[in-house]
């Protein structure tokens, strides 16, 4: 497969800064007792939404030599919250949290154990200790948006759960089609769980039947069922790749893979944590960081996109960069 990149990496400065610029200083911890735990919704094993968080961990171990440990969850808050305590109970510094539906059972948590910083993924939370690291996913999907109503009939997007985080991607997609088209046809459907691949299958596959040419997932490891969906349609329904780069599945649908890869900046916060700071507030990341929002095209889709069109999205990425263009409200 070729693909090509939408935009070159870059530091990120501008983002990590503003986040650190203000601090509130703890005892400094030795780096040698230095713990950060992990808890995710689903398996780490899967390629997608999960993996990215286990893969930040990683980092932060290999990198600043920090004890590690992290459990897989089902979709149940008082486990959640459970196991939040357990962590601080044993002394961990950090606990990630990697999702939205995490950020109640870290609040709660958090009037307990003062002394351990919560850091909770897609969340613009900031409590206390309890801080949100958002990836603004309108933004990536506003571009598909556009891309769908240049280059098709109508969309079906498909969420695992209606949840703040892709409630504002899929806004940010009805945008970037809207500002093609103001009639362009766009659905959505909840199928209330990251893991069933079957049930998002079947939802794109009605979604199709009912006309839409485009079927999008953000659905964490469900999402696979949509794509499977699109690659069965043969040529007839395109699709992106979201959160991983399933490409090698649906070589000829997969117009473009939006991936968030936001390991550096968990290593620059931990690492800061770890010398004795956190963040005064919340920290989003948007296009304006290239370096943890990557959206790339497939030359090898039967519909690439063509060149215009991407000479378009760059002036389009540039524009909601420069804050010209909103893509969710805010």
């Amino acid at each position: 497969m070729k693909s090509t990149a939408f935009s070159r990496r870059s530091l990120l400065a501008s983002t990590l800064g503003s986040a650190l610029a203000g601090m509130v200083w703890l005892d400094h911890a030795h780096a040698e007792d230095f713990k950060m735990g992990l808890l995710v919704p689903g398996s780490v094993a899967e390629e997608g939404w999960n993996r990215i968080a286990y893969d930040a961990l990683k980092r932060v171990e290999k990198e600043l030599g920090a004890k590690i440990s992290y459990v897989e969850l089902a979709e149940n808050p008082a486990a959640f919250e459970k196991a939040f305590r357990d962590y601080a109970s044993q002394g961990y510094h950090v606990v990630l949290g990697h999702g939205f539906q995490f950020q109640d059972a870290a609040l709660t948590t958090a009037e307990d154990f003062p002394d351990t910083v919560f850091l909770i993924s897609s969340s613009s939370v900031h409590e206390g200790k309890v801080i949100g690291l958002n990836t603004d996913a309108s933004q990536p999907f506003y571009l598909m948006g556009v891309i769908a109503a240049k280059m098709g009939n109508g969309a079906g997007l498909i969420g695992g759960m209606e949840i703040p985080p892709i409630a504002h991607a899929f806004e940010g997609f009805r945008k970037g089609a809207e500002s093609v088209n103001p009639d362009y046809p766009v659905s959505t459907v909840f199928i209330n769980s990251f893991t069933d691949a079957s049930a998002a299958k079947e939802a794109a596959v009605s979604m199709m039947a009912q006309g839409a040419d485009f079927v999008v997932p953000n659905a964490n490891a469900a999402g696979l069922g949509v794509i499977r969906a699109a690659q069965e349609s043969g040529t007839q329904s395109g699709t992106f790749s979201v959160y991983s780069d399933y490409t090698d599945v649906a070589p000829k649908n997969i117009l473009g893979t939006f991936i968030a890869d936001y390991g550096q900046g968990i290593v620059r916060i931990v690492s800061g944590i770890r010398d004795g700071a956190v963040p005064q507030s919340n920290v989003d990341f948007g296009l304006k960081d290239k370096d943890v929002i990557k959206f790339t095209f497939n030359d090898e889709a039967a519909r690439s996109i063509p060149q215009d069109l991407r000479n378009h999205l760059e002036e389009v990425s540039a524009k909601i960069i420069a804050g010209e263009i909103q893509t969710r409200a805010k």
